[in-house]
């Protein structure tokens, strides 16, 4: 699947450790544009009709022996022809040692050869996934993503409400830092999100103090890379809420956020000074998980509460 993103081979290189054995002098340029790769089958045989140049080759055992039954040249006819329609890299599993004509051919069209150790479906599994997350869908969010029981939160708010002063007494509680003031969130799968810090990584800033430096005061258990979104937190000023409707306070319907077509479950807090912000995000991912699993039992309360007046 092409899409707009791409991630460039060199990094591709080097995430995996892959070995070089042949590369044109400007294969930084080379980007990838595509989270499918291609072993091809049918495109050694001669059928070339629906190749996608946009994918990676992977050749792997099966197809290294398909090419054992050709002499010198129809080997090289058949790998030239297809290295001929330009391929972005070629990645050969299992340490495999190639043809030579595999590597004239990529010398004659300027195309990446590289090796890996790995047995081919084990690579291609690892490849596809890593492709995924750097080739997704994404968009950048105002706020601060913390790992919280194991779930990815974001907390979000107006400017000075206290989003990361509230992640800091989440950390010192021990949770763990994502991303502090600016968020990447990567559309990854259909029902997945992923957030991460796009600038620099393990930094906050408290107003007051300044920036710091999270793994250094906290320690290096307190920072995470990257988290699965699962609640987004909205801190709300505590005049803007309506405390006379009980609907309001008991919460019987269940809010979304929508970001890049997913729904996430979204809270709102109400801030005021003498309220620990840090125990109620903690008893709100709590109930997030039991609510996963059991009925929603602020509606039979509502409910109840109902048939009791009447």
């Amino acid at each position: 699947m092409s899409c707009d993103f791409s991630v460039s081979l060199k990094k591709i290189i080097k995430n995996f450790s892959l070995e070089v054995l042949f590369v044109p002098k400007k294969f930084e340029q080379t980007f990838i544009f595509s989270s499918d790769v291609s072993r091809p089958g049918f495109e050694l045989t001669g059928f070339l009709n629906f190749f996608d140049k946009t994918k990676i080759l992977v050749f792997g055992k099966t197809e290294h022996n398909f090419l054992t039954k050709f002499l010198y040249l129809q080997r090289y006819k058949i790998i030239d022809k297809l290295f001929a329609l330009n391929p972005p890299a070629i990645i050969i599993t299992k340490n495999i040692k190639p043809y030579k004509e595999i590597i004239k051919s990529a010398r004659k069209h300027k195309i990446s050869v590289l090796r890996t150790s790995k047995e081919t479906s084990t690579f291609i599994t690892a490849l596809i996934s890593f492709l995924n997350i750097e080739l997704a869908p994404r968009i950048i969010r105002h706020g601060v993503l913390i790992e919280v029981y194991g779930k990815g939160l974001i907390i979000i708010g107006d400017s000075g409400i206290g989003k990361s002063e509230t992640a800091a007494e989440l950390m010192k509680r021990g949770h763990k830092l994502v991303a502090d003031d600016t968020i990447e969130i990567r559309k990854v799968s259909k029902k997945s999100l992923v957030g991460s810090s796009p600038y620099v990584k393990h930094f906050m800033e408290l107003r007051g103090i300044g920036v710091i430096n999270i793994k250094n005061i906290f320690g290096v258990n307190s920072v995470k890379t990257n988290k699965k979104i699962d609640i987004i937190v909205q801190l709300e000023s505590w005049d803007s809420w309506n405390l006379s409707k009980i609907c309001d306070r008991i919460k019987t319907d269940d809010e979304y956020l929508n970001i890049l077509s997913l729904r996430i479950p979204l809270f709102r807090i109400p801030v005021k000074p003498g309220r620990n912000l840090a125990i109620i995000i903690e008893v709100a991912v709590m109930s997030f998980r039991q609510k996963s699993v059991e009925k929603n039992f602020e509606k039979e309360l509502f409910n109840s509460l109902i048939v009791n007046e009447e």
